[in-house]
């Protein structure tokens, strides 16, 4: 059987399994690393913790995977905790799926249907936050006492954190961005991050989970040892979904290691189109 796929669609596959990637730096041991006997990382002592004690976030981050584990695969869920959202299916861990509208249902099977061509990943735009905490390349987060930023190595995206006590613009009124606007707060050892004015017609996942420009979006970020960050991610998006949900994401550290430049629109040939037997 012959058939036609979009380059496009072959770059997003390919993206979508790759491994931490090998560093352009050369090999480098970090200092402040709590390690083991062996000299091997010790991922479950106690966090850094800031000058005024807050957890320190900071640190290059990865998609956390089980021993043979797949980004296709959510993990079961411990018990009162919320479902792992996967990179192709962000509401995969629940029984029914994502509550969408009738139209959103619609527009993922018609963005299925067309081999997800259009996700922003595969045309080397921004993604959204979702693709981004699930996405198989890691991520730098920064933390200053009133900015947090994080660098996503994946088409080298930059994201903002504003934690200097502003709140978030009146939806619908600034001009909308493909990140929106985020601003964080610490809530004990979480740090609660909400955004709004996200672009309309995003994705939260490979096969086209909508979401629009009335979504808000709630991050809690925690990070229970030097090891391990937990985000649970509450998307409240009445224009796609009957009603909020809430997604967990779990990522590992990376250490002595750093992000490579990442420069997806370099010789890219999306246009083209390869034919396959």
């Amino acid at each position: 059987m012959k058939r036609r796929i979009c380059a496009a669609g072959l770059v997003m596959a390919a993206t979508a399994w790759l491994a931490p990637l090998s560093a352009q730096w050369p090999e480098y041991r970090i200092p402040d690393v709590p390690r083991l006997a062996d000299g091997q990382p010790d991922l479950d002592a106690p966090p850094p913790r800031t000058a005024d004690g807050r957890p320190d976030l900071s640190g290059n981050w990865v998609r956390f995977r089980r021993p043979g584990g797949r980004l296709t695969t959510p993990a079961p869920s411990p018990p009162g905790t919320p479902p792992e959202a996967t990179f192709f299916d962000a509401g995969g861990g629940f029984p029914d799926g994502l509550p969408f509208q009738p139209w959103a249902a619609d527009e993922k099977a018609r963005r299925m249907a067309a081999n997800s061509r259009d996700n922003p990943d595969a045309l080397c735009l921004p993604m959204g936050l979702m693709q981004f905490h699930t996405h198989g390349q890691p991520r730098k987060m920064i933390q200053a006492p009133n900015l947090i930023v994080i660098i996503y190595e994946a088409n080298y995206g930059l994201r903002y954190i504003y934690t200097d006590g502003r709140s978030l613009p009146p939806q619908g009124e600034p001009q909308p961005w493909w990140y929106g606007y985020s601003v964080g707060r610490w809530e004990g050892d979480e740090l609660v991050v909400e955004t709004n004015n996200l672009a309309d017609g995003g994705w939260l996942d490979v096969r086209g989970s909508p979401r629009t420009d009335q979504a808000r979006i709630t991050e809690r970020f925690r990070r229970p040892s030097f090891g391990r960050l937990e985000i649970d991610v509450t998307i409240d998006d009445p224009g796609a979904y009957t009603e909020p949900f809430t997604l967990r994401v779990n990522q590992q550290i990376m250490v002595d290691t750093e992000l490579i430049e990442f420069i997806c629109n370099e010789n890219q040939q999306f246009g083209k189109r390869v034919k396959l037997d």
